[in-house]
């Protein structure tokens, strides 16, 4: 029981530290710019709706993130980093859940598969009713469809010889995957394990930042 109680307040003196947040932000951030950059952009796939949502949620546990960076001692701002963290993740794990169903379903050789499945649509609703795909259009704009990632390249692009080869691979499996030769997770898949990933992490913080917090309360 000791050794618990130590680890947990070992854990909760980490999280008043910059470092955990500024992992999360980074890991956090970094994907939304790789989806965009390099996925979007650079191999020509098309975001689709839960896509961007996707995004979104990343970017809720990013911005969770900018208050502990300034102030991480500050227990309202990791409380904040709390909130908008596991919210990010929870919304994340929804619109992944959905994207996973909707690929299985489309890629499925069972067509009662697709019976009453909801597809995508390319005018979003996000939370709040924050207008993103105005406000950043290239970024949170869905312009594909769900299930279907493949690269739609331009006619008359000349592509590198590297990004012709990646997109080819990733045309021959039919879309994206981990491990494309073996159509192993998706990319709906791993970014559902990602946000039960930071789900965890998040529980883990806030336990031991709250036993830690506790703690110093009694010995105060």
């Amino acid at each position: 029981m000791n050794s618990s109680n130590g680890l947990l307040d070992r854990i909760g003196l980490f999280s008043q530290t910059r470092w955990p947040w500024l992992l999360i932000a980074i890991l956090s951030a970094g994907l939304v710019l790789i989806a965009h950059n390099v996925f979007q952009v650079w191999l020509y796939m098309k975001p689709c709706e839960q896509c961007v949502y996707i995004r979104f949620a990343f970017l809720c546990m990013t911005f969770g993130c900018l208050f502990t960076l300034a102030w991480p001692k500050a227990l309202i701002c990791r409380l904040i980093a709390y909130v908008c963290g596991v919210y990010g993740a929870i919304y994340g794990i929804m619109c992944s859940v959905k994207l996973s169903d909707i690929h299985h379903a489309i890629h499925s050789d069972d067509l009662d598969a697709l019976f009453g499945m909801q597809g995508c649509s390319l005018e979003p609703h996000y939370p709040f009713g924050l207008p993103l795909e105005k406000w950043a259009p290239d970024w949170f704009l869905p312009t594909g469809d769900c299930g279907y990632d493949n690269s739609d390249v331009p006619m008359g692009t000349v592509l590198s010889p590297l990004q012709e080869s990646i997109i080819q691979m990733y045309s021959d499996a039919g879309g994206w995957y981990l491990i494309p030769s073996m159509k192993f997770m998706s990319m709906a898949q791993c970014c559902l394990l990602g946000f039960i990933v930071a789900l965890a992490i998040y529980a883990i913080l806030f336990v031991g930042d709250m036993k830690h917090v506790a703690g110093s309360k009694k010995a105060a």
